[in-house]
């Protein structure tokens, strides 16, 4: 594990992917210590003095040539908003690398990769990084509405899209459990992973145990420090109340009280 670094970006994007989620990507001028899918970033936010904590952003892309890490940023309140106002050119500080990430797949695997909103980040970084063929891949991502959903073409070589949404608007009606390719070929895979809202990480991964499945999480709760100093993070688990930030942010479901 990559010793943890406190250190400033240059903001080189900052665009919108839809009216909600921006893609903003940083780069250093130092090399990249070992980034892994699951893992996440701190960041200060400048300039708002409302925000006194750190945000923690789950890493999107890793570019080691470049010495560029992308995120994928949802607006959720006043921190993450001003993060999108920010200008090309400015600097961000960050702490990284941050949590454990999802155990990667052998080989042999095929997978299926569940992702809510910008929980699907996580999820494409995995994808790519997994070194699967594109037919060990699915990907499913789940969203309200059309208008809410982000489409990146350029990952269709690393796996299979399927999409749902809530009003039907994009893929199949309802929420990701109740599509096609979750009710009916679940039992297909040999791994599932999935980051996004609660609710839904807790059907997937009901559905997942019911049919022992290895199953894989990365949970959201609030995360401070980073470090396992301020408790804001705290799960109940099978091995006892664990920081979120420090032994997560993904979990074994089976670990998990759920």
């Amino acid at each position: 594990m990559s010793k943890k670094e406190v250190r400033d970006f240059l903001i080189i994007e900052n665009r919108p992917l839809n009216n909600s989620n921006f893609f903003i990507k940083l780069k250093s001028n130092e090399n990249l210590p070992d980034l892994f899918p699951g893992q996440f970033v701190n960041i200060d936010i400048p300039e708002q003095n409302e925000v006194f904590l750190r945000r923690p952003f789950s890493i999107f892309e890793v570019d080691y040539n470049d010495n560029t890490i992308s995120l994928i940023v949802k607006i959720l309140g006043k921190g993450s908003k001003k993060l999108t106002e920010i200008g090309i050119g400015k600097t961000l500080n960050l702490v990284l690398p941050l949590g454990k990430g999802f155990t990667l797949p052998e080989k042999s695997d095929k997978v299926l990769l569940v992702g809510g909103g910008s929980g699907m980040a996580p999820m494409l970084f995995l994808a790519k990084k997994s070194g699967l063929l594109k037919g060990q891949v699915h990907l499913l991502i789940g969203a309200r509405a059309h208008s809410d959903h982000i489409v990146l073409n350029e990952y269709a070589e690393y796996g299979h899209f399927f999409y749902a949404t809530d009003d039907g608007t994009f893929g199949e009606k309802g929420y990701v459990t109740q599509h096609s390719v979750f009710k009916h070929s679940l039992s297909d895979y040999t791994k599932v992973y999935a980051c996004g809202p609660l609710g839904m990480m807790k059907a997937v991964a009901a559905e997942a145990k019911s049919q022992n499945i290895f199953c894989e999480v990365s949970l959201e709760n609030l995360m401070a420090c980073g470090f396992g100093v301020c408790l804001c993070c705290i799960e109940p688990t099978t091995k006892g109340n664990l920081c979120v930030c420090t032994e997560g942010p993904v979990f074994n479901v089976n670990d998990l009280k759920w």
